[in-house]
């Protein structure tokens, strides 16, 4: 079993790695999003909502809209393969990154599981003010749903491009005009056997104490 730390270090973004020939069974995700409810949400408000999709053509359609939305981030400056390309410390990390997005833009249709994690508001247009306050009400489960799928030896990965044309995913899910997406997190069996930590920034570039 994994200790808290060895979990939070190798919980990492899987995408060449996913297995999208073996089914995953809906009770194992059912238990990872179980886990996640028991995050924190502002005013124990819960306004969470999740859409586990597995029919073939569900997640052949969100698939299609990820892979064009990623494409376009691809040919963009900002994509992850083109970023710090003059630091070479870290441009060979960014090209590897690049590379998987790259892969996984064509295959998340062929991932057996797509859970798309929504917030629900009271009306159709998010409140002005504190949108920090608002998402931190379901991030964290988010991020909770990726650590319990990593525990009983499942990948995913966190993706955000298919926002790019949200109202179209959401009509592919039926969602009602209160219901905002958050992510599009692909789910499934790993190929491999381990992982390890990242590489990060030294503590000492990011850390203040007290001031800036």
């Amino acid at each position: 079993m994994m200790t808290p730390e060895e979990l939070l270090t190798t919980t990492r973004t899987v995408r060449k790695r996913l297995d999208f020939d073996r089914p995953v069974p809906l009770d194992l995700v059912k238990h990872c999003v179980q886990v996640a409810l028991q995050a924190p949400s502002g005013s124990n408000t819960q306004r969470w909502q999740w859409l586990v999709v597995t029919d073939a053509g569900q997640r052949a359609a969100l698939g299609s809209i990820y892979g064009r939305a990623c494409r376009e981030y691809l040919s963009s400056d900002r994509a992850a393969g083109k970023l710090f390309a003059d630091d070479p410390s870290r441009a060979a990390v960014q090209q590897r990154v690049g590379s998987s997005v790259e892969y996984l833009a064509d295959r998340m249709g062929d991932v057996p599981v797509l859970v798309v994690p929504c917030l629900e508001t009271p009306s159709a247009e998010l409140p002005e003010g504190n949108q920090a306050g608002l998402w931190a009400s379901l991030l964290p489960a988010v991020w909770s749903y990726m650590l319990a799928a990593r525990s009983v030896t499942l990948g995913t990965a966190w993706t955000t491009l298919h926002l790019a044309y949200e109202q179209e995913a959401a009509e592919v899910l039926g969602l009602p005009k209160n219901v905002h997406q958050a992510a599009l997190i692909p789910t499934a069996f790993y190929t491999g056997e381990s992982f390890k930590p990242a590489a990060r920034q030294p503590l000492d570039e990011v850390l203040h104490l007290d001031r800036w």
